[in-house]
């Protein structure tokens, strides 16, 4: 088990508290414990917002549940057998974690749902890093949502699972998961049939994920095949402003996302890309991407990805670069120390200068100009909930490698 002090370090990096770092460092150890176990490691394919952020791409929305679809729904399992699987779970991430998950702790439950079938709800307890002392009916929670009625449109793929912790297991954690195009689809609909922020958020973030690719035409099949097996129409803007929990999404924006994120961006930022998204899944059509900023003469324009901690000089912290990324991903403006004082810039992109120095490409958010500013002389970097409208296009990714100009 990672230290209290590694994990208050990483909460402190990515502005959150404590209990949300424990709470992501525990769902990783439960899917290695899921990923090794032979009854349900091909069976359970895991989706929703935790698998976006654990094995597709950093959201920063840090979320707390594992949702799955069960592959094989012939077989019915009881509300035992699931307890004892489980628990099996649990004594294996205790053996190679020290992470605690009593006996006692673990309930499964199958209730029928509205289209005359059947899920699986589970919560499984947890003694983590933080309070291992107190009582299980105290303890922390994780929601484990099995679903048993969903078909595979397109086949499920083995993907890497993101465990940024120094006790990370050998051999790395790898797990069975929704293609690009099947979650993204999913996702979609699951906004247009609950309406929830957090669904607003991931739908957003995937749109702008340049580098997840996803084919636009596999993905509209996919929705429409969805959407048929609901028995709702195809994905609109109108829905959502006619729909019954139009108010309550933007209301419970704040309440159900801000302890998620380390500043949380305003609710107009991203219903406004909405029917953006549903134009392009409809039509194929992608609005025509911004130019690329202007780098300085004395780089090729040539681009490669580097690790970030290339990127880092002394002079240079990690925490930083992190809030560079979350702000330009989150179109957040950033109030930036450079040289003794503050202006506020919209980040776009990195390029490397004839001297070898790094450089942070930006636009001077009141006068418009375009400024590039060197890592090894930022001072400090605040993101601000002020949100901006890009004028070129964002380079800079939210996880990963790092595109460089050179």
């Amino acid at each position: 088990m990672i230290s209290k002090d590694e994990l208050q370090i990483i909460a402190a990096e990515k502005q959150l508290e404590p209990k949300v770092i424990e709470k992501d460092y525990v769902l990783g150890w439960v899917l290695a414990g899921i990923s090794q176990h032979s009854k349900i490691k091909d069976n359970w394919v895991f989706k929703g917002g935790t698998c976006l952020k654990k094995c597709y791409f950093e959201t920063y929305r840090f979320s707390e549940d594992l949702d799955f679809t069960y592959k094989y729904p012939d077989y019915l399992p009881t509300e035992i057998e699931l307890v004892t699987i489980v628990k099996e779970i649990s004594s294996w991430v205790y053996d190679n974690s020290g992470i605690e998950i009593p006996e006692s702790g673990v309930s499964f439950e199958i209730v029928p749902n509205k289209r005359g079938s059947y899920t699986v709800q589970g919560k499984l307890s947890y003694r983590g890093v933080i309070r291992s002392e107190i009582r299980v009916a105290n303890l922390p929670r994780i929601k484990i949502d099995l679903t048993l009625d969903e078909p595979l449109i397109l086949n499920a793929v083995t993907r890497a699972v993101e465990h940024n912790y120094t006790d990370k297991p050998p051999g790395g954690i790898k797990v069975m998961t929704y293609s690009c195009e099947e979650i993204f689809a999913e996702k979609i609909r699951a906004l247009i049939q609950r309406l929830r922020p957090r669904d607003l958020y991931d739908v957003i973030h995937l749109y702008r994920q340049k580098e997840l690719n996803p084919n636009v035409v596999i993905l509209k099949e996919v929705l429409s095949k969805k959407c048929n097996v609901r028995n709702i129409p195809f994905p609109s803007m109108e829905q959502i402003e006619v729909h019954e929990s139009r108010k309550l999404l933007e209301s419970e924006w704040e309440t159900q996302l801000k302890h998620q994120l380390p500043v949380l961006p305003s609710f107009d930022t991203f219903l406004e890309y909405l029917p953006e998204v549903f134009n392009w899944v409809a039509t194929g059509f992608h609005v025509q991407d911004k130019p690329i900023f202007s780098i300085p003469n004395e780089v090729t324009g040539r681009i490669i990805s580097q690790q970030v901690d290339t990127l880092i000089s002394p002079e240079f912290c990690t925490t930083d670069l992190e809030k560079i990324r979350f702000a330009a991903v989150n179109r957040l403006l950033i109030n930036l120390k450079y040289d003794g004082s503050y202006r506020e810039i919209e980040p776009y992109s990195f390029a490397k200068s004839a001297e070898g120095k790094i450089l942070l490409c930006a636009i001077k958010f009141q006068t418009g100009k375009a400024r590039r500013y060197r890592l090894d002389r930022i001072e400090g970097v605040e993101v601000l909930t002020k949100t901006f409208n890009p004028r070129y296009e964002i380079e800079i990714t939210s996880a990963g490698m790092l595109p460089v100009h050179y």
